[in-house]
């Protein structure tokens, strides 16, 4: 360059880099650069464009499917399930409201768990254990007789669904026999299977066959048997999701030591096709934040109103507070969390030259000049046309061609 061939009013130039340098430059920003689709709702891309050979195990390989008008995985919102469970006491109208408070505190489904008590737990077995043991302990009526008092009536089944269209969220259960998986299909767009479910492939079978999508929890199992569960939902080619579970109801938080997040990542390793969630039983939502993190969107919490209220599920569910608290948080979350491309974001246009340095003349410098190390300095700002700090090397050697004075920034 030349100083006739600056525009007028731009700063001043020095002889410019060879053009390998350039050449570099565009091969590295080639490099970095992945086309992308539009974003999704939580503000992150969609969908990626990688080259055919790289290796996706460990990545969000850009699964998604639909439940009902939500879609879940990656590039989506986060998609909460209120367990109500058991919290219905018994009283078809209070199931309708958790329902609806639910919603109102930000849930997209309503779950709830089908099961009879003959057909869930042996009468006998549970009291040849010798006692009621872990969070069965303070139960004041024997195994079987709580799971006959919280079993869900099967007549309500059709007015939970019609609510849950009501009111606009999804309705589902899990069902714990043959029979309950039959009787929720016509209502359900989706199947959620139990951890304690996890290894009874007869069930499982009998889910996929209804070619929806299931949604998998893996509580106090090991990878062996998830492996198993999910050669079961890939042989029938439906969508699933994957949830990390700790099955210990006690509320503690202790059993936050045992949560193990990390899991997660092992299942985006080994399970690229699924969906990655997280099923909780811990207070409050540090967990839930940790699993987005990872890479879960499915939560499933249990929600009720009150969790003094007497009943298995009451003391370790969400209320409404915790629980708008809880997805509130996540959204946050969700929209900090990028597309993983570094580079200098929207917001940090005016930093970028506020807090970056450039070359300018440490002296006043007539045009003609061969620049020594001396005659620079590398300070703030650094306007976009500015050589940047990195480059200071490339400028030693060159010819000034025009005149700048002390503290001038030096372009190409």
């Amino acid at each position: 360059g030349s100083g006739t061939s600056s525009p007028a009013g731009s700063m001043p130039w020095v002889m410019p880099p060879p053009a390998s340098h350039a050449g570099v430059a565009t091969r590295i920003r080639a490099l970095v650069t992945r086309p992308r689709e539009s974003t999704g709702g939580a503000g992150y891309p969609r969908a990626a464009t990688v080259p055919v050979d790289v290796d996706l195990r460990g990545c969000e390989a850009g699964v998604r499917f639909p439940i009902g008008s939500a879609w879940l995985g990656e590039g989506e919102p986060t998609y909460f399930i209120a367990d109500i469970a058991a919290n219905h006491d018994g009283d078809l109208d209070r199931a309708r409201d958790l329902m609806t408070l639910a919603k109102q505190a930000g849930a997209d489904c309503a779950k709830f768990q089908h099961f009879r008590a003959p057909h869930i737990v042996s009468d006998y077995g549970f009291r040849n254990l010798g006692s009621q043991l872990d969070h069965q302990a303070g139960w004041r009526k024997s195994v079987f007789e709580v799971y006959q008092e919280a079993s869900l009536p099967w007549e309500w089944t059709e007015h939970l669904a019609e609510h849950a269209q009501d009111i606009g969220m999804e309705f589902m259960s899990a069902p714990y026999d043959l029979e309950a998986v039959d009787h929720i299909d016509p209502h359900v767009n989706a199947y959620k299977v139990g951890s304690g479910d996890i290894n009874w492939i007869e069930e499982l079978e009998h889910i996929a066959a209804k070619n929806k999508p299931v949604i998998i929890a893996t509580g106090a199992s090991t990878i062996d048997d998830v492996d198993r569960a999910v050669a079961v939902v890939r042989a029938a080619e439906i969508p699933f999701s994957i949830m990390q579970c700790n099955t210990n109801y006690t509320g503690s938080t202790d059993n936050l030591g045992f949560v193990n997040l990390r899991v997660l990542s092992e299942y985006s390793r080994r399970y690229p096709d699924a969906v990655l969630g997280l099923s909780d039983h811990t207070p409050g939502h540090a967990t839930v934040l940790g699993a987005v993190a990872l890479g879960a969107r499915v939560v499933e919490k249990h929600f009720t109103d009150d969790t003094s209220r007497e009943g298995p599920d009451h003391g370790f569910s969400m209320n409404p507070n915790t629980w708008r608290a809880m997805v509130d948080a996540t959204r946050e979350l969700e929209s900090s969390l990028g597309d993983g491309i570094k580079k200098v974001e929207g917001n940090e246009d005016t930093t970028v030259v506020l807090q970056r340095r450039c070359v300018r003349a440490s002296r006043d410098i007539p045009a003609g000049t061969t620049l020594q190390r001396s005659d620079l300095d590398v300070l703030r700002p650094a306007p976009r046309e500015a050589i940047p700090a990195h480059d200071v090397g490339d400028v030693v050697g060159r010819v000034l061609t025009v005149d700048v004075v002390a503290g001038q920034e030096i372009g190409w």
